[in-house]
This record gives C-alpha cells, sequence and structure tokens, in this order.
C-alpha cells in the first residue's frame, strides 16, 4: 500500500483545528480505519511532526 501522504497531511490539518482530537474521532472525520490513524500518527510522532504532551485523556497534541 504504501505511506498515504495524504492522511497524514489531513491528521495534521486536524489537529490544528483540535489539539485534543482523539485517534476515534480522526478515523470518524476522515473516514478512516482507526488502526490507519494510529499507525499515521506513530509515523508523524516518530518523524516529529507532532507530540502527545499529558495523559491520553485530558492531554492534547502539538504540531511541530
Amino acid at each position: 500500500a504504501g505511506i498515504n501522504a495524504g492522511t497524514k497531511s489531513y491528521i495534521i490539518e486536524e489537529i490544528i483545528k483540535n489539539n485534543s482530537i482523539t485517534a476515534l474521532e480522526l478515523s470518524l472525520v476522515l473516514g478512516k480505519n482507526i488502526r490507519t490513524i494510529e499507525k499515521n500518527i506513530k509515523q508523524l510522532q516518530e518523524a516529529g511532526k507532532i507530540k502527545r504532551v499529558g495523559p491520553n485523556k485530558g492531554g492534547h497534541w502539538e504540531v511541530k
């Protein structure tokens, strides 16, 4: 399948709009499988594009 750059850019756009958005909310907004979203989030974190601040519940995302 390969890496979908479009999905990653959509994830970043949604995080900019709402930095407390969850992976489940992202999957619903983007119409993608939750596993796809989680994989893309992990890749974005590893690439240093986004960072999770605080706990999963009550925390938020930072876009680098």
